[in-house]
């Protein structure tokens, strides 16, 4: 028997549950198969506004102090994110409490007011905290590098939307959205932790009458056959964050797992190459790391760092040397292994918690229409040779097709293009 099982309710709801026996609490998630890429131009940042908006109040609850305070009654944690490809609702609780957790997140996304009044007093809270992402450049940037890849499409807009379109957005923007995309079928319920009693037929009562409707495929991302290598963000500052990477693979491509052990290799942890030759043997950033990044039809494999701003050629260049490096020369067989070790043991301890563990089915689920166990994932990591890592490193980084983002007090791209090009 495995952690995970899974169920589907006539409707086409499905369900992943990860029975966690000395556990004494739950996760309950409702995880939606859509986030910012379904969104058009016109609504982008919806989806984030409306994650807003579910908690500010249903028919039974009307107001956002009686939604928070009936999970503060039961000593729970609240909350949601949105992504590009998925958006999600939580109550982590005492197992003891799943019913009260289950029937507050099925009343918020089936039956939110969207009141016309908190719409426009959440306009403001959206705003500042778009002010605040966009004056964090370590956050920023990621935005940045996502434009530079993606361009004027939904991969590569910001997922908190405009200033513009978030103030144009009325009741009827986010029943269009909810309406088209928070349909039984794109929608997956995790339960992790001490699952006891009849949950299934819990959740038919509180989901089963939702009509299944067809709401066919998102655009798909249109990949740039030839575009700019460097994107600028010009603002004063005293340090430079840069996101300097490559064009990888999809989420479910066969080379998934060397790819992730090249990027372990790269920038995971305190030993790798990119810590020690940027941070630890020239002093050039505070923080350095490298990873990829996969969507289900896209994906990137890249390097972040902050860096000062009177060495940051020096910093990118040390960047590129150490990818030019991993093309050139193999991964010798004991840094493979370190690497192998890293990923386990971070993969391990992410599914520690009934949270973790039933994030990581949900999304699997969400993302490939299937949930595999913990021994598959580190099978598939122990099967990763040095030639697998030599040949995928080759095949990403080795094409010249190196992309750079960047924020700092700079305007001139033809500068920073020279120095991919070496």
């Amino acid at each position: 028997m495995g952690v995970f099982e899974t169920h589907r309710l006539p409707n086409g709801v499905r369900v992943v549950t990860a029975n966690v026996a000395h556990a004494q609490s739950v996760s309950c998630v409702l995880m939606y198969a859509a986030g910012s890429r379904y969104e058009t131009k016109d609504t982008n940042g919806i989806a984030h506004f409306a994650e807003h908006m579910f908690f500010k109040g249903t028919e039974r609850r009307p107001t956002s102090r009686e939604l928070a305070g009936e999970v503060d009654s039961i000593g729970g944690e609240f909350n949601a994110f949105t992504g590009k490809e998925y958006t999600a609702y939580y109550v982590r609780a005492a197992a003891e409490h799943r019913s009260k957790a289950l029937d507050v997140l099925t009343d918020m996304v089936r039956h939110s007011k969207f009141d016309g009044e908190e719409i426009e007093r959440e306009k403001g809270v959206i705003v500042e905290e778009m002010n605040m992402y966009f004056d964090t450049p370590r956050d920023f940037i990621g935005g940045v590098y996502d434009e530079l890849l993606y361009g004027d499409q939904p991969l590569g807009w910001e997922i908190i939307g405009s200033k513009e379109t978030v103030r144009a957005a009325t009741r009827d923007t986010f029943l269009g959205y909810t309406d088209r995309w928070y349909k039984p079928e794109r929608l997956v319920v995790g339960v992790g932790g001490k699952i006891e009693g009849d949950l299934l037929g819990e959740l038919e009562q509180l989901l089963g009458d939702l009509e299944p409707e067809t709401t066919g495929a998102r655009p798909a991302v249109v990949v740039p056959a030839n575009g700019r290598a460097v994107q600028l963000h010009t603002k004063q500052s005293d340090q430079a964050h840069i996101v300097l990477g490559a064009r990888s693979y999809p989420l479910e491509h066969p080379d998934r797992y060397a790819l992730q052990l090249l990027a372990g290799i790269l920038g995971g942890g305190m030993s790798s190459r990119l810590f020690i030759e940027v941070r630890e043997r020239r002093g050039l950033a505070y923080y350095v790391f490298g990873m990829n990044h996969s969507y289900t039809d896209a994906g990137s494999l890249y390097s972040q760092a902050g860096v000062d701003i009177n060495r940051i050629d020096e910093a990118i260049t040390t960047i590129v040397d150490e990818l030019k490096k991993i093309v050139d020369e193999p991964v010798p067989a004991e840094e493979l292994e370190k690497a192998r070790n890293y990923a386990k043991g971070r993969f391990v301890l992410q599914l520690e918690s009934p949270h973790g563990l039933t994030l990581f089915g949900l999304r699997r689920a969400v993302l490939e229409d299937r949930v595999p166990e913990q021994e598959e994932i580190l099978a598939a990591l122990d099967a990763v040779t040095v030639e697998d890592v030599q040949r995928v490193a080759r095949d990403v980084l080795g094409n010249g097709g190196l992309k750079l983002a960047l924020i700092g007090p700079f305007d001139d791209a033809e500068r920073f293009e020279k120095l991919l090009a070496v």
